[in-house]
């Protein structure tokens, strides 16, 4: 497999507030902390010199407890060394690992924790899957496309979904084409989502060093528990984002996050439901639920478990427990930790080096052959249809099929007709001007024919570009996106060590992934 990179920008995919961060425009400086290059990480590994040696201690006690049973377990004591780092991704439970991009954020991190160790060969450290065990959207995990057949979790669900039982999805496996032995024994052999898929995450995954987190631990969350209660009595983060939001809306950049009061959801048996504030009260939507303020403090202390981070302060919760000196995000999350800077340093927690994940685009051996065939240029994979259109036939035409020049010498002509008839009877102006826009408008209709005629003597390679381009954008949507791992990996084993191979966690384009 060989490799070709696309700038993110030509591909249109991506937000203004992702690509200016990475080109280093120094009006965001204020909304990060540390550029990510190998030279850089030296100040990231000393942001988080002497992190709290009984936060290791939880952290470890809790990784061997959910990874008892597993097989060739990880040597988690390496994380009590005060030498030992992590570099994390995160993201929900997709069933069937979901679109191919969460593989992607996986094999990134990976790559990242090696590329670390060559560079600084004194430290440790350890890449991270923070699974999104306590997000209760089922409808955003319980679905998969493989060859092209969607496939669907189906049922009444509530609650956070790390808690589910994967052996509902017993029937999608018997559905399965060579019915996947990875995920049959995830699924069949253990009792709750989250199990299952560090099973299959430790399976695929394991012997390069991931380690896979569920954060839904009472031990975990007591080290939480300072943001926990200061959130819920001075409602400080919303106060926090918004003003850090201001700043990036002023600078012209959309913003995907909204902070709310108070960030925290309440979290319990088939229950995740945001807390909110009416008077004196502190009540839980959706329920019965309603507490004082010392009744929902003295809750927090005995059981802190039962509050969950929503998406403004899940990072900062990540960052109190790790001793993490990277994330590595998407395309919107890169954004949104942005406007999270000022929460972090109004709690004095060091932000970590900000990463997107590698982006990529794979193209079997036919898909190959038929591009090359059709002298494409990748880039041009990402332009729609009616631009990808106009582009080939530019690129592959004999004639010179616009109107420039005719239409450039026919505004001369009608600058003089107006001087004479202007010079005549200066009413004449408004006639002149509307019969050159109706003359203009008939060779614009002339240059599109032309146009049209030419696309009818490519017909045939045409209909072959857009076939392509629908099978690496199914439904309009990136591959990435889009396409299952299983799309891939049932034909092709080797598929994951080929990403291994080709990504470069540092390198900020497009990989477009090409099998001669």
């Amino acid at each position: 497999m060989t490799l070709h990179s696309v700038d993110l920008r030509t591909t249109g995919q991506f937000p203004a507030l992702l690509l200016d961060y990475l080109d280093q425009k120094p009006t965001l400086e204020s909304f990060y902390s540390i550029f990510p290059t190998l030279e850089n990480a030296e100040k990231a590994i000393l942001n988080k010199k002497g992190f709290d040696i009984e936060k290791r201690k939880t952290l470890v006690d809790v990784l061997q407890r959910q990874y008892h049973g597993l097989p060739f377990l990880p040597d988690f004591s390496v994380l009590l060394k005060e030498n030992t780092f992590t570099v994390t991704t995160g993201h929900q439970l997709n069933i069937f690992t979901g679109p191919l991009y969460i593989i992607y954020k996986i094999v990134t991190v990976i790559k990242l924790a090696e590329a670390l160790k060559a560079k600084y060969p004194d430290c440790n450290f350890v890449p991270v899957y923070w699974m999104a065990t306590e997000d209760h959207d089922f409808e955003e995990i319980a679905s998969f496309h493989l060859f092209g057949q969607t496939h669907k979790w189906t049922g009444e669900h509530k609650g956070a979904v790390g808690k589910l039982n994967p052996k509902e999805l017993e029937g999608i496996l018997k559905q399965l084409p060579d019915k996947p032995l990875l995920f049959a024994k995830a699924y069949l052999e253990n009792n709750t989502l989250a199990d299952a898929v560090r099973c299959y995450m430790h399976e695929l995954f394991g012997r390069q060093g991931l380690i896979s987190l569920d954060a839904d631990h009472a031990d975990l969350k007591r080290h939480f528990l300072p943001v926990i209660q200061e959130e819920l009595t001075t409602s400080i983060s919303e106060k926090l984002v918004t003003d850090t939001t201001s700043r990036l809306n002023a600078l012209g950049y959309h913003t995907p996050l909204h902070a709310r009061e108070i960030n925290f959801f309440y979290l319990d048996h088939n229950l995740r439901e945001r807390i909110v504030r009416e008077g004196n009260e502190f009540k839980v939507l959706n329920t019965e639920l309603s507490f004082s303020e010392s009744e929902i403090l003295q809750i927090s202390e005995q059981h802190p478990e039962k509050f969950s981070p929503n998406v403004i302060l899940r990072p900062l919760y990540e960052e109190v427990i790790l001793p993490n000196i990277a994330y590595i995000g998407g395309p919107s999350e890169v954004p949104y930790w942005m406007q999270l800077k000022g929460v972090f340093d109004h709690f004095g927690v060091p932000f970590p080096m900000l990463m997107p994940r590698n982006f990529a685009l794979y193209m079997n051996g036919h898909q190959y052959k038929k591009a090359q065939k059709l002298k494409i240029d990748y880039k041009d994979l990402f332009l729609d249809e009616i631009a990808l259109r106009k582009t080939f036939i530019e690129r592959n035409t004999e004639h010179v099929l616009n109107l420039g020049d005719q239409k450039t010498a026919f505004n001369q002509i009608f600058e003089e007709i107006l001087t004479k008839a202007t010079a005549v009877d200066q009413t004449m102006h408004g006639a002149v001007k509307a019969e050159h826009t109706r003359l203009l408008n008939s060779l614009k209709h002339l240059e599109k024919r032309i146009i049209r005629a030419e696309e009818r003597n490519h017909e045939s390679e045409i209909e072959q570009l857009l076939t392509l381009k629908n099978k690496l954008f199914p439904n309009g949507i990136a591959q990435e996106r889009y396409d299952n791992l299983l799309n891939f990996y049932i034909n092709d084993p080797q598929f994951i060590q080929k990403l291994f191979n080709a990504f470069d966690p540092l390198d900020f384009r497009y990989n477009v992934l090409l099998e001669e």
